[in-house]
């Protein structure tokens, strides 16, 4: 009786993954146009961040973290908290970044589309998976289970970086990592948990008060 239960069992696991295994599986292409089409309809979103930065000319390793807000289009509020406090800002117009322990605040017009990182411009509403990649699957170490890893190449290899990859959930779609890997060698990854989309966010989290006696530097000085 007990063999011929577990020969029950196993008959039905093994069915089991069969199905599983002839269901129709999602192409890049498509991954990548449903991912499109569920962030076309976030508004806003919050999280907490992880910041890496590995590589490059310099071949630096760097970990941040923080808080980030984000609301379209092209609002954006940066909060690094941990190794040290500094703030990255967008009203949609202009961009600010403030180091308190330097007591420095710079002003700058927001880049243009071409001059932008291709994770913000998603990340803000302003990219187009489809239009603007080519996108693959690709195989990382250390990453949730339960998650593709899209890997987005450029239309245009002349743009400064190589490509962007996405670390999607393979259900909701929610991005727990993205990650961007320049031309000079240098990887950026952005880790997030406690997503929280369609929230709400009031435009006057994004605007910034400059604290006294800040040194300001504008665009036009910073060129000279």
């Amino acid at each position: 009786m007990v063999q011929l239960l577990t020969f029950y069992i196993l008959t039905f696991l093994g069915f089991t993954s069969f199905l599983e295994a002839q269901e129709p599986q999602r192409s890049a292409e498509e991954l990548a146009s449903a991912l499109q089409d569920k962030y076309e309809t976030v508004r806003d979103f919050s999280a907490n961040f992880i910041h890496i930065y590995e590589g490059g000319a310099l071949n630096i390793q760097a970990t941040e973290s923080g808080v980030v807000l984000i609301k379209k289009p092209s609002m954006m509020h940066w909060n690094y908290q941990e190794p040290n406090e500094k703030f990255f800002i967008s009203d949609g117009k202009n961009l600010i970044s403030y180091i308190p322990a330097d007591n420095q605040v710079r002003i700058s017009s927001m880049p243009t589309e071409s001059a932008s990182e291709p994770s913000v411009l998603f990340l803000i509403g302003r990219g187009d998976l489809s239009r603007d990649f080519v996108p693959s699957f690709t195989v990382l170490d250390d990453v949730p289970i339960g998650t593709q890893s899209l890997r987005l190449a450029p239309h245009h290899p002349e743009t400064s970086y190589e490509a962007l990859i996405l670390v999607v959930d393979e259900v909701t779609l929610a991005i727990h990592q993205l990650i961007s890997k320049d031309l000079q060698g240098g990887t950026s990854t952005f880790k997030f948990t406690n997503l929280k989309e369609n929230i709400g966010i009031p435009d006057q989290m994004f605007s910034f008060t400059i604290p006294p006696e800040a040194h300001i530097i504008t665009e036009n000085d910073a060129s000279r």
